[in-house]
């Protein structure tokens, strides 16, 4: 099977999310309508970023959940996108393996498995045999008259955690802030993690002012709230009082 390789594109932001975010940071302290702030020239876009980052130091996030990134994701393990929706404010649009027929299915090989010839030959075995039972459940299916999303509804019983996907991704800031603090850690599934990093990697360039001191939660916390037994050590971890 042809080697599957994780593809991370933007699809889409926010038009102007800076000038979004500081005209809803300023309706929190200002008597002026948010309309007005977001169409005033008299700030520079410099001096709006600025204010952004103070406001996201600061911890005041609300303002950044008006502003969202979609992504376009493939190249991932069903095992991925099990973790991925437990992130319940966002939106999901992913490939449907009812209405997809997986007769010539890829699959994600973990690193740790690639690495070793026995474990990748076992790995590699299974995957040709549950293909090989999926293609017959869809031919003893069409023996009985059913085909298409109805043999395909009962035949993706067998397929694996491995079989790769496709799904679209919507969050705002303030989740992908919050996504990236679980995710980005070192104790992640590395899986998850290569997805995390590269969406960060693809926010910060879009939205440095939010996204710039974004990453793992003790990047934010400069500790490690795992504690001792699980830090990898880039920072202390947390001590009790």
């Amino acid at each position: 099977m042809p080697e599957v390789k994780l593809n991370v594109q933007l699809l889409d932001v926010t038009r102007e999310p800076l000038k979004l975010i500081f005209a809803a940071c300023r309706q929190c302290y200002s008597a002026r309508f948010a309309g007005e702030v977001f169409s005033d020239e008299k700030l520079s876009l410099e001096q709006q970023a600025e204010f952004v980052k103070k406001i996201v130091a600061s911890g005041h996030e609300s303002p950044l959940e008006h502003v969202k990134f979609t992504f376009a994701v493939e190249g991932v393990s069903r095992a991925l996108t099990h973790q991925l929706v437990r992130h319940r404010l966002a939106s999901y649009s992913q490939q449907s393996q009812r209405y997809v027929k997986a007769d010539k299915f890829d699959f994600i090989l973990p690193p740790s498995i690639e690495q070793d010839g026995r474990m990748r030959e076992e790995f590699s075995r299974l995957m040709a045999e549950i293909q090989r039972v999926y293609n017959r459940l869809l031919e003893l299916y069409k023996d009985q008259g059913s085909s298409g999303e109805k043999a395909n509804q009962d035949a993706r019983f067998v397929l694996p955690q491995a079989a790769e996907t496709k799904i679209v991704i919507t969050m705002n800031c303030r989740e992908l802030i919050h996504f990236f603090h679980q995710r980005c850690c070192e104790r992640a599934q590395w899986e998850i993690k290569h997805l995390a990093n590269r969406m960060l990697a693809i926010c910060r360039e879009q939205l440095p002012e939010v996204f710039e001191t974004a990453g793992a939660k003790c990047e934010f916390l400069k500790y490690c709230p795992e504690g001792e037994k699980f830090s990898c050590g880039r920072y202390p971890p947390r001590t009790e009082s």
